[in-house]
């Protein structure tokens, strides 16, 4: 890749994924720690074990770890603040022995069900001022730079 150019900065785009990430997770973790004392880490492992949750399976945390794309460390941090609170457990792996499951506890299902609510009002704000068609293009490219950057991971 060539040498970004001196104030070129604001122009790449990996940096500007990475500041508008950044800027609509400050503002989700502002909502959500006012409202539920979550970090963004803790609410991430919350919103995928209440989407794997269903029926209680729950998911290892390596399989945790790959759906949420953080790292170990982090998704260690964010567990065991979670099972202090009461909001996840650890549950057998019918499949394994060695490893256990992690999955919502009755509270912890309870307030991902409050901050889902919250979620979509959040991204309805982010949204307001794009028309349909751009958010459904949005949506598309994102989907598609994330294929594609899986892809490339996957090959070098």
């Amino acid at each position: 890749m060539a040498e970004l150019e001196s104030g070129d900065l604001a122009g790449f785009l990996p940096y500007q994924l990475s500041v508008t990430s950044n800027a609509v997770s400050s503002l989700i973790a502002e909502r959500y720690r006012k409202r539920f004392a979550l970090k963004i880490p803790e609410w991430r492992v919350m919103a995928v074990l209440g989407d794997a949750g269903g029926a209680g399976g729950g998911m290892t945390q390596r399989a945790l770890t790959a759906a949420t794309l953080m790292d170990k460390v982090a998704v260690n941090r964010a567990v065991k603040v979670l099972e202090d609170r009461g909001l996840i457990a650890r549950l057998p792996n019918p499949g394994d022995g060695r490893s256990h499951h992690l999955a919502l506890t009755d509270e912890g299902r309870a307030i991902h069900a409050e901050v889902m609510p919250l979620a979509r009002a959040t991204e309805a704000d982010l949204l307001a001022e794009l028309e349909p068609a751009q958010r459904e293009a949005l949506r598309g490219l994102l989907a598609s730079l994330r294929a594609r950057a899986t892809a490339l991971a996957q090959h070098s």
